[in-house]
């Protein structure tokens, strides 16, 4: 999902949906925080969205140790992404248990941030063998922002074609698609606090039975992946119909599982 322009540290915060998530998620969650856990504020988490979050490694450190948040539900062996998760869980846990407040708003920022792009219709497509497809044994040498934005070739007439067919206008190129994907779900979302979304005294006997979001996730990425929305954005773009499913479906279902990871967290926490 889109977390803003990662130039400044202001970006993203009226229109980054990740941005929109945490705080949407973070009110949701206060009920349900005993005394004992010291959870960060949204305010503290938003430090470590946009510029501060898996997105700003793109243009701090291109290449070099960015998180893979893409899955492709429909190939048994993209799942690099769960460890992710298992991971930042743990790590918001332990944070929470020693009062480290801003170990636990990274850990909770990047957690929610990688549950969110896990579900998001854009990164379930088969992005990787697209790319490679198009740009053959350059695909994955880019090493700089520069780099990137002109995607590799041996001649110049090769580079501008690979770079029309990424970035073609109105969302037909493999990149191009997947960011007004990603814009019109941040403009449709903006406003919506999403007051139907709610965690239930079954939500939470069912992530503790479950023991964190990771056993649960699969079976909500299949959820997301039969909606098939962005094969219908690729085909007919944003339509009425498409955008009601963003709002009434996806968006809650997105909420609701940082909800329970985050809820998770904090129990897990307190027993201790």
């Amino acid at each position: 999902m889109y977390a803003g322009t990662t130039i400044t540290r202001r970006g993203g915060r009226i229109m980054g949906t990740h941005q929109k998530i945490d705080r949407v998620v973070r009110r949701k969650l206060q009920p349900h925080i005993p005394s004992s856990v010291h959870f960060p504020t949204a305010k503290e988490i938003l430090k470590f969205e946009g510029l501060n979050g898996p997105d700003g490694i793109k243009r701090k450190s291109p290449v070099k140790d960015e998180p893979w948040h893409l899955i492709n539900p429909t190939n048994a062996e993209d799942r690099q992404i769960l460890p992710l998760i298992q991971g930042h869980e743990n790590n918001l846990i332990q944070a929470l248990r020693d009062n480290n407040r801003e170990r636990a708003a990274f850990e909770a920022a990047w957690l929610a941030h990688a549950i969110t792009d896990g579900l998001t219709p854009a990164h379930h497509y088969p992005y990787k063998e697209m790319r490679d497809a198009l740009l053959g044994e350059h695909a994955d040498t880019e090493a700089t922002v520069a780099k990137k934005l002109w995607r590799s070739g041996d001649t110049l007439r090769e580079k501008s074609k690979n770079n029309f067919e990424y970035y073609k206008p109105n969302g037909l190129g493999v990149g191009s698609a997947h960011l007004y994907f990603e814009l019109g779900v941040a403009s449709l979302t903006a406003a919506l606090r999403f007051k139907e979304v709610r965690l239930t005294p079954k939500d939470r006997l069912r992530i503790q039975r479950a023991g964190g979001i990771v056993p649960l996730y699969m079976d909500i990425v299949w959820q997301v992946y039969d909606l098939h929305l962005y094969d219908k954005f690729l085909k007919s773009s944003w339509t009425p119909r498409l955008a009601r499913a963003v709002k009434n479906d996806l968006m809650p279902t997105i909420i609701h599982t940082v909800l329970l990871s985050w809820y998770y967290c904090v129990w897990r926490a307190a027993q201790e």
